[in-house]
């Protein structure tokens, strides 16, 4: 059995569906369902089994896992060792953040690094969900919240300002003193991050009408005359029509967590990338 095919059961395996681990391999469902089908032909025996679930290990297949990740984390390692040990400021580095943060920050930032360092290829990732440094799904990443993996670099990069924001149009005595308002927050997993609770605290009188796991979302509707919203400082001073609201308290901010993995603490390009964040920094606050 091949290492490539030994990956494609660990993402099927973390999935627990074909979709889940189309999203995490970038192969297309019937790519992987024929792969799958050959794989367990080839062994001959049945790896998972479909339940209501999804996509569960058989009894096979649970013997097989152990020995898989010890295979992958061997070869991560080398990955990263091999990765960091290059003396060339050559090659790709692949960053991740949230959506808002990659495209109205780590976009320019790349922009100069990329100038300064033709040489180097940047790939950027935005999504919700948290990327994992140890399997390599990124090299460096950007998020609101501490990394928990073990042999992960983290800095506290920046506290990110927060203000309570509603469409520049709207009467300056907006929002109405009964509070009984538009509300726009986060959707989902995030509904109970702290200023949407900040923001349900405020206006008890209020009502949702729009929600969104995208911030750049919430703050161009919010710009619509949707209702008020808290956004990022950062990210409410580059869309268009958008008023700060002043209340006696404001919302919390938030604090921006940099991690690494330490294999790759002496790769040049790691290294120039860090520096060229660091000394921009300041234009988060």
């Amino acid at each position: 059995m091949e290492w490539n095919d030994l990956r494609l059961l660990l993402a099927i395996h973390r999935a627990g569906s074909l979709t889940g681990a189309s999203r995490m391999t970038g192969l297309s469902q019937p790519t992987l369902s024929r792969r799958l089908k050959s794989i367990e032909a080839a062994w001959g025996q049945k790896v998972f089994q479909r339940t209501t679930n999804g996509f569960a290990l058989t009894d096979e297949g649970l013997l097989l896992l152990p020995h898989a990740l010890r295979m992958e984390e061997e070869f991560l390692a080398m990955e990263r060792q091999f990765f960091g040990a290059s003396s060339e400021l050559k090659g790709q580095i692949r960053v991740a953040s949230s959506d808002w943060f990659g495209a109205r920050v780590l976009s320019r930032w790349i922009a100069d690094f990329t100038r300064l360092h033709p040489g180097v290829e940047v790939e950027l990732l935005t999504d919700a969900r948290p990327v994992s440094l140890t399997q390599r799904e990124a090299d460096i990443a950007f998020r609101i919240t501490p990394f928990n993996e073990a042999g992960i670099v983290q800095r506290l990069f920046s506290e990110m300002q927060y203000g309570l924001y509603c469409a520049q149009h709207l009467p300056e005595d907006f929002p109405p003193s009964d509070g009984a308002v538009e509300l726009i927050t986060l959707s989902g997993a995030f509904e109970h991050s702290p200023d949407v609770l900040w923001l349900k605290g405020q206006f008890p009188q209020g009502r949702v009408t729009f929600a969104s796991n995208s911030r750049e979302a919430q703050a161009w509707y919010c710009g619509q005359g949707g209702g008020v919203a808290v956004l990022p400082k950062v990210l409410a001073s580059c869309i268009p029509g958008l008023r700060e609201v002043s209340l006696t308290e404001a919302p919390p901010s938030r604090k921006l967590w940099l991690g690494y993995h330490e294999d790759l603490r002496q790769a040049p390009r790691i290294k120039a990338f860090l520096e060229l964040a660091w000394n921009k920094v300041n234009e988060l606050r």
